[in-house]
C-alpha cells in the first residue's frame, strides 16, 4: 500500500512538471505555419470538389426533403419566369420508397436485381480475369499479343462496346444465326426478361474483365518468385501453392479492386441504358437507371424522388464499404 502510494506520488510530480498540452487551435496554428505549401497544394483540389461534388451533393439532399418535380420547380418561359412552388415534406419521399403501397414495384425489386447484378458481373469479373492472369503470367510464345488482344474491350468506348452487342444480340443478328446454324435455341436477348437480364451480365462482363486481369496480374508479378520455389521444395502441389501462395499474395490487390468493381458495377448506368433504353426492359433496369427514368424519362419529372434513390444508392455504398472495410481489417490482423 505504502509502494502503491509513493509511485502515486511520484508520477504526479512527473506530471506536474510537464507543460500544458497546447490546445486544438494551437496545434491548427503550428500545423498551418510548418505545412502551409501543403495546404496551398490542396486548397484548389477542395474548391473544385466542393464545387462539383459538394453543392450538387448538398443540393439534391434538400431535394429529397421536398416534393420538387417539373411542374412546381422554378423555369423560365420566353420571358417570363416562374417561381417554385414546390414545399418541405420531410422524410415522406424516403418513407414512400422504401414502405409506401408501391415499394416493392418501385424499389425492392429494382434493389433485389441491382444486388443479384453486381454479385455476378463482379464474381465474373474475378474468376475470368484472375484465370487470364495466370495464364498470361505464365512464359507463353505471343504473350504480348494476347495481353493487347484482351486488354481491347477495355480500349473501346463503352458506347461502341453496347452498341455493337445490341447487333449481335439482335433477333436476326450473328449470336442468334450461329445458334440457328447449330440447331440450337435462339433467345430473344432484347425482349425476354431473363435473356435481357443475362445479356446485360455478359455485356457489362466483356467490358469489366480486362480491367480486373490487369490488376490482377501486376499482383501476381508483385508475388516473390521464391515462394513458389520453396513450396515446390517442401512438395506442395499445383493447388497448394495456388491456394497458400497465389491468393495470398493477391489478397491486397484483390480487395481493392473487388471493391471497385462493387462500387463502379452498382452504379453502371451506361451498360443498362445503351443496351435497353430509359422505357426499355423495366425488370432488367438497376436502381441508379431507375433513378435517372424517374427524374428525366418520364413526364412530370420527378426530381424529389429521383433525388431521394441517390441518396439512398451513396448511403447503401457508403454502409458496404464500410462493412467489406473491417472485415479484411479483421481477417487480416495475425492470430494470437
Amino acid at each position: 500500500m505504502t509502494v502503491a502510494v509513493q509511485r502515486a506520488a511520484a508520477d504526479t510530480g512527473r506530471g506536474a512538471g510537464r507543460p500544458p498540452r497546447p490546445g486544438l487551435l494551437t496545434r491548427l496554428k503550428h500545423g498551418y505555419r510548418t505545412h502551409w505549401y501543403a495546404y496551398a497544394m490542396v486548397a484548389p483540389v477542395v474548391v473544385v470538389l466542393g464545387v462539383l461534388v459538394g453543392y450538387p451533393l448538398a443540393r439534391g439532399l434538400y431535394l429529397t426533403l421536398t416534393d420538387a418535380n417539373s411542374l412546381n420547380s422554378a423555369r423560365t418561359i420566353g420571358v417570363n419566369h416562374i417561381d417554385a412552388t414546390y414545399r418541405f415534406v420531410g422524410l415522406d419521399n424516403y418513407a414512400d420508397i422504401l414502405w409506401g403501397p408501391t415499394a416493392w414495384d418501385r424499389f425492392w425489386s429494382h434493389f433485389v436485381w441491382t444486388v443479384v447484378w453486381t454479385a455476378l458481373c463482379v464474381a465474373l469479373h474475378y474468376l475470368i480475369g484472375l484465370g487470364l492472369a495466370l495464364l498470361l503470367n505464365q512464359k507463353l510464345r505471343g504473350r504480348t499479343v494476347y495481353r493487347m488482344l484482351l486488354i481491347l474491350p477495355w480500349a473501346v468506348p463503352t458506347f461502341v462496346t453496347v452498341f455493337s452487342w445490341r447487333i449481335l444480340l439482335a433477333d436476326s443478328g450473328l449470336v442468334n444465326t450461329v445458334l440457328g446454324s447449330l440447331h440450337l435455341p435462339q433467345p430473344q436477348w432484347l425482349e425476354s426478361t431473363f435473356f435481357q437480364r443475362a445479356a446485360a451480365v455478359l455485356v457489362n462482363t466483356w467490358c469489366g474483365v480486362p480491367f480486373m486481369m490487369v490488376s490482377l496480374l501486376g499482383g501476381l508479378q508483385a508475388i516473390d518468385p521464391m515462394l513458389y520455389e520453396a513450396a515446390e521444395m517442401d512438395g506442395a502441389s499445383a493447388w497448394q501453392r495456388f491456394r497458400h501462395v497465389t491468393l495470398p499474395g493477391l489478397s491486397s490487390v484483390g480487395s481493392t479492386v473487388v471493391l471497385l468493381g462493387v462500387i463502379w458495377t452498382f452504379n453502371q448506368f451506361t451498360i443498362i441504358y445503351l443496351l435497353f433504353g430509359v422505357h426499355g426492359a423495366p425488370d432488367a433496369q438497376i436502381l441508379v437507371t431507375w433513378a435517372y427514368q424517374l427524374g428525366f424519362g418520364q413526364q412530370p419529372r420527378d426530381y424529389a424522388q429521383s433525388a431521394a434513390y441517390g441518396v439512398l444508392l451513396l448511403s447503401i455504398l457508403i454502409v458496404f464499404t464500410s462493412v467489406y472495410r473491417r472485415w479484411l481489417a479483421r481477417n487480416a490482423q495475425p492470430a494470437v
